[in-house]
């Protein structure tokens, strides 16, 4: 069962995917495939996961057996998104959806390197938990929401490095609170829409 958060999350970034209209799109960190089976049911014409668990990707296996696909290319890889990918070079689309928190600070020099410049989509999408909403969520000051996290960033945090990301790379980047709309503190996730600058672009 998903959470009214999850539910949001995974709408907002739907809703953006398909505002770029990409024709393929790689699903970073896909897990069990909340958002994967979502895209899958649409009629792209490739749709790749990649995670670096083999128990995540087998119960994605079994859910997409159970579900009717239009994409017309499925394709999962044991795989880290931290590692150049050459054949996705130029790809329309990659999503990383709640990923880059379980990535260890000294290690995301090597995710924008992989993302940015080697596999370098059209657009990028990253969504990340909003440190500033934890309270509302009542998780202690001193926790993350899950025992997995590396890290969790405020909205100025988030943005900041997203915008070196994007200027280091030659992207546009625009921001966005999701699931929740507090005045004050955001919403419960933050998400970042990256767009390719055309070389015309100055």
């Amino acid at each position: 069962m998903t959470t009214w958060n999850h539910e949001e999350r995974l709408r907002a970034v739907q809703e953006a995917v398909a505002r770029l209209a990409p024709a393929r799109i790689a699903d970073l960190g896909c897990g069990d495939g909340d958002l994967f089976l979502r895209i899958a049911a649409t009629p792209f014409e490739a749709l790749i996961g990649l995670d670096i668990c083999h128990a995540s990707l087998d119960r994605l296996r079994e859910r997409l057996a159970k579900v009717t696909v239009t994409a017309a290319r499925i394709e999962l890889r044991h795989a880290s998104m931290t590692d150049p990918h050459p054949d996705l070079a130029g790809i329309d689309c990659a999503v990383l959806v709640e990923t880059i928190e379980h990535i260890d600070p000294d290690r995301l020099s090597r995710l924008e390197r992989a993302l940015f410049h080697a596999m370098r989509p059209r657009a990028v999408v990253v969504t990340t938990p909003n440190a500033e909403f934890n309270p509302l969520l009542g998780v202690p000051a001193h926790r993350f929401r899950h025992p997995d996290h590396r890290f969790e960033w405020t909205r100025a945090r988030f943005r900041q490095w997203c915008r070196r990301a994007a200027q280091s790379a030659g992207y546009d980047v625009d921001f966005h609170d999701i699931a929740g709309a507090h005045p004050r503190l955001g919403g419960a996730s933050q998400m970042a829409v990256f767009r390719i600058r055309d070389r015309n672009d100055t």
